[in-house]
């Protein structure tokens, strides 16, 4: 049986052993509501304040400042709407970057957005950035890293314009949170634990201080009122473990695995008709996206799937549509038979290996088989 190599970590990570351990341990301990006074409760209580101080810890943030939320997504649709909603007296103009994750775009076309264009690999620039912001802006988003290209956007520079304007930056740091340093600026920040290694159901919002922010859910005396009903505590407790873990041993992974999509992306760059796309320095370190002309990206996946290795193509968000992926699209790359490969800390260089010597034949065949050969 052919042995299976998952690299599509940027869509969610196995669960972190150490987080594996935590999990059982809450479940144990942390099955209590933490809002009850008897012992159980307190007990529970205890375990949930742990977590939060943990993941603020690692945000920069107050732990006051940090909601658990069921996901990412939600935290996402919470922190945009409550931003809006907070700000409603300045107006309801949202600036945003033509590369933000889908639920960014969907949750601002409910206001009135603008979006900020993107240079071929990626980046805003943050002049105009700044340009579009007005005096009615509510809110301003800015996504850290790419989840598509891995592209690092300049987020710190982005941030200082928005405050010059007293315009409040959110800022999507979904892959960036346990892999480098959170960005400096931001005013509500979003994440999702098993994109770190934590168990799914569990994403973070964390709105700064005197931000003001109006709950887009009905009036809740759990999680601050950000998030609607109760926590489920022992994944939130698992979560705040693995985020602990994956900082721990940060900046190794980031030197191993920075080195390894180096060598993809220099070998898969000698594959007539593939491009690579993204920044090539200024990155995270565990992911890497190309394009293959004449190659259609679905029966690449496929491919690629009956060798043994799982991938994605196009959109990290909007994969199971036709449609092409509104980031490369924004980018103005080529679109056409798109593969993102995404490493963890299960990669090994023989995984990698075996990839690079798969990758050139199955493309080759494909190309066969659509005719394409030669042109």
């Amino acid at each position: 049986m052919t042995q299976r190599v998952h690299l599509d970590s940027a869509s969610g990570l196995p669960l972190h052993p150490v987080a594996r351990e935590a999990l059982l341990a809450a479940l144990e301990d942390g099955w209590a509501d933490p809002a009850r006074l008897y012992t159980s409760g307190r007990k529970a209580r205890q375990l949930l304040d742990g977590a939060r101080e943990s993941v603020a810890a690692a945000l920069g943030a107050r732990p006051d400042e940090v909601t658990f939320t069921p996901n990412g997504t939600t935290a996402l649709y919470g922190g945009i709407r409550g931003t809006a909603a907070g700000r409603a007296r300045v107006g309801r103009h949202v600036v945003h970057s033509a590369v933000e994750h889908s639920a960014v775009l969907h949750a601002a076309a409910e206001l009135d957005p603008t979006s900020v264009p993107v240079d071929q690999v990626g980046r805003v620039s943050p002049d105009a950035f700044a340009a579009a912001l007005r005096d009615d802006t509510a809110l301003a988003c800015l996504i850290a890293a790419s989840h598509e290209v891995g592209t690092v956007q300049p987020v710190a520079e982005v941030a200082a314009r928005c405050t010059a304007r007293g315009v409040p930056l959110l800022v999507d740091a979904a892959q960036v949170v346990g892999r480098m340093p959170v960005p400096d600026g931001w005013s509500v920040l979003t994440a999702s634990a098993h994109k770190w290694g934590g168990p799914g159901g569990v994403g973070v919002l964390a709105v700064r201080t005197g931000v003001r922010f109006r709950s887009a859910w009905p009036e809740d005396e759990h999680e601050l009122g950000r998030s609607p009903g109760s926590v489920a505590l022992p994944a939130v407790v698992a979560a705040a473990a693995a985020l602990r873990a994956s900082r721990a041993d940060s900046a190794a992974e980031d030197t191993r695995l920075r080195a390894l999509v180096d060598r993809i992306r220099a070998s898969v760059a000698q594959i007539p008709d593939v491009e690579v796309v993204g920044d090539p320095v200024a990155r995270l370190p565990h992911l890497v996206t190309f394009s293959c002309l004449y190659v259609d990206g679905e029966q690449l996946v496929r491919a690629l799937d009956a060798e043994g290795f799982e991938v994605t193509s196009g959109s990290s968000c909007t994969s199971s549509t036709l449609t092409p992926s509104h980031v490369l699209v924004a980018m103005g790359v080529l679109t056409h038979g798109n593969v993102r490969v995404s490493l963890s800390r299960t990669t090994t260089e023989e995984d990698v290996d075996r990839f690079l010597t798969v990758l050139p034949g199955v493309v080759a065949r494909l190309r066969d088989e659509a005719g394409a050969t030669g042109l």
